[in-house]
């Protein structure tokens, strides 16, 4: 009588011990679970900012590879207008130049004792 009344308590203990393992691996279950959904709920949220902010972006300060091509473009109508001037006014910059070469006056400098 008394090994039995032993035995079944240590039956409830073991299925106690049972319940409770059980029940902690429930928890674990229902912690993962609710991690990977608070996961996937900040990916969509972060997401769908990037998509916001690159509309955003976008809108605002336009596309970088336009503004790129628009400054390429501007570069080369400024090299096309400088290249113009100087073969508008290479001659006359070199007649100028030829002009103040050949037009030498001899002078005397001012500290020259004779």
């Amino acid at each position: 009588s008394q090994t039995t009344g032993i035995q079944q308590l240590l039956a409830a203990e073991k299925r106690a011990a049972e319940k409770v393992a059980e029940a902690r691996k429930r928890k674990g279950r229902r912690l993962k679970q609710a991690k990977d959904e608070a996961q996937s709920e900040i990916e969509a949220y972060r997401s769908k900012r990037e998509r916001e902010y690159k509309k955003y972006e976008d809108s605002v300060l336009g596309s970088r590879g336009d503004r790129e091509k628009q400054i390429e473009r501007d570069t080369v109508d400024k090299i096309k207008g400088i290249e113009a001037n100087v073969r508008k006014n290479e001659k006359k910059a070199l007649s100028q130049l030829l002009d103040m070469v050949y037009d030498i006056e001899p002078s005397l400098h001012t500290n020259l004792r004779l």
